[in-house]
Order: C-alpha cells, then sequence, then structure tokens
C-alpha cells in the first residue's frame, strides 16, 4: 500500500434524474482532485436512486453503459479513482452495484449482496467478495446492509483488502422539517454507523464510510413520512485501522458534505505487526457453523 488521500461525498441521489446525478459528481470530483485526493467515494446507488420506482427501465449494463462510461471519464480528466453505486441490469436481471474506475477505465464492480426492506422488490443479490487494486492501495466494497454481516469485511482482508469502502443508502431515521429534528436524525445516523468502527478494528484495516444526504424524492406508495421513503439524514466517516476516527462529517445540519483524510500505510503496518493481529490468532477450524444453513426443511 502507497499513502493515499481519500474522500468520501455525502450526497443526494436524487430518484431517476442521473444526468443531474453525474454532473453533481463531476463538481464534487473537481473539489476533491483540488484536496489532493486519489481515491473519492460515493454513495450507494446515487446514479439512479434508492428504489426509484422505474429501477428495471433506468438500470445499466455495467461496464458498458452511459453512466460508467461518463464516470469514467470524469475519472480520466481529473485522474481519481472512484467507487459510485448505481442500478445495473445484466440479462433483464437488476443489481445494486457499486463501480469501480480510474484514469485509465473501468476496474471492477461489488454487486450488493443482502438485500434490505424494499430492496427485494428490485434486486437481486451478488454472490462474489471481489478485492480490487487501484494502484495505490487494495480495496474491497461492502455496501450497507453487508455491514451487518462481519463475515463480509473478514473475507475481504483475508483477501488482501487494504481499504474498505462502505456506501450507504440507509435511512436511519426519517425528520420533521425543524432544526431539532434534522440534528436528532443526523446525530441518529452518526451514532448507529459509528459501530463500523469494528470493521476497520478486527480486520486492521482502513474503512471508508458514506451515506445519501437529504431527501431524494417522494414515493406515492408509502405514507410522505414513512420510513421507506428515501430521505437519508447523511454521515460520512473514515477510520484508521485501529478504528481510530480519521475524520468526520457533522452532526447538526441534513446537508451534503465531503471529507478527506490521509491513509497512512505505516500505521497499517504497525496494526498487522501486532501479536494480537486477529488474522493471524484467529482459529477458522472452529467455525464451521458459521457456513451452515440454519433452515431445516
Amino acid at each position: 500500500m502507497q499513502k493515499t488521500r481519500v474522500a468520501a461525498v455525502s450526497m443526494n441521489g436524487l430518484l431517476g434524474e442521473p444526468d443531474r446525478v453525474l454532473a453533481a459528481i463531476d463538481g464534487w470530483c473537481e473539489r476533491a482532485a483540488k484536496a489532493g485526493a486519489h481515491l473519492v467515494l460515493f454513495p450507494e446507488l446515487v446514479v439512479h436512486g434508492h428504489c426509484t420506482p422505474n429501477t428495471w427501465e433506468l438500470a445499466e449494463p455495467v461496464p458498458d453503459g452511459p453512466s460508467v462510461r461518463r464516470l469514467i471519464d470524469i475519472a480520466g480528466r481529473h485522474k481519481l479513482v472512484l467507487s459510485v453505486g448505481l442500478s445495473e441490469k445484466e440479462r433483464d436481471i437488476t443489481y445494486n452495484t457499486q463501480v469501480l474506475v480510474g484514469p485509465e477505465g473501468y476496474i471492477g464492480k461489488q454487486r450488493k449482496l443482502h438485500l434490505s426492506r424494499d430492496e427485494v422488490n428490485h434486486y437481486k443479490g451478488g454472490r462474489d467478495i471481489l478485492v480490487f487494486d487501484t494502484g495505490r492501495c487494495r480495496v474491497g466494497t461492502v455496501i450497507c446492509y453487508d455491514n451487518q454481516f462481519p463475515e463480509v469485511a473478514r473475507v475481504l482482508a483475508l483477501r488482501g483488502a487494504e481499504v474498505i469502502l462502505m456506501p450507504h443508502a440507509a435511512r436511519f431515521k426519517p425528520w420533521p422539517d425543524t432544526a431539532e429534528g434534522e440534528e436528532a436524525a443526523r446525530r441518529h445516523s452518526h451514532e448507529f454507523v459509528s459501530a463500523y468502527a469494528l470493521r476497520a478494528r478486527e480486520n486492521s484495516c482502513f474503512a471508508v464510510l458514506t451515506d445519501q444526504a437529504g431527501r431524494a424524492g417522494t414515493l406515492d406508495s408509502y405514507p410522505k413520512d414513512h420510513e421507506n421513503q428515501p430521505h437519508h439524514a447523511g454521515v460520512a466517516m473514515i477510520w484508521g485501522p485501529g478504528g481510530e476516527v480519521l475524520a468526520s462529517t457533522q452532526q447538526e445540519r441534513v446537508e451534503e458534505e465531503m471529507i478527506v483524510a490521509d491513509l497512512d500505510p505505516m500505521a497499517l503496518a504497525r496494526e498487522r505487526s501486532l501479536a494480537n493481529y486477529m488474522l493471524r490468532t484467529r482459529r477458522p477450524e472452529l467455525f464451521g457453523e458459521i457456513v451452515k444453513d440454519q433452515v431445516s426443511s
């Protein structure tokens, strides 16, 4: 791993408006490049929106769809590696996918494995847990609800990941149009995701998390204040390999925001040289129960 400056952008993924969202991504990338970033993480499903009603019509092939081609152009102009969420279509099946592109083009993709709430109405879960070399560091992606399953991050670490990317479109808490309600929702988002510092610590990896931020639209299929509305209070955090916070968004207002931190390879080396480095001391022969199906016929 080389020293890597990473940016996490917490932004709104407007329902069914990929052109507007991609233009906004371009603007954030300009800011990230000026801040000296090498790698920029954007939220889950940010391009097409989270559970947009016409997801099937909007979903695109990866890597040959127009959104990925535009992301490659953005990455090339700003000389950045980008991780961006969108709706993918392959053989008429849609997936919740995070694509990774760089100045040289398409690098790879990670499909969400475990679908939450109403996502099952739109997407099929993926099957692969993949690590990609960006040139400066090796990254793996754990999408939103997949972070509730610690096995995913552990597999990525065992496969060589040094940085775990955690894109979200999490609807942690709806909020009323009051300053007090907005602050309560924002703080709740930070408190909820703070537990994911353990994914960094237990695998001695850096971890970078971002969530969508704002009201992406309103779905007629739910009451306006329903928890399934695509309203995201937003949060972004970056942790070091010991679980320490390297950067965090503010906790008072629901707004789009970018945070930046330097990932120091020496910090990774220190954690992985400790006597209690868990990937070295673990006992996999004891854990067979984890891979057994608990459902009986």
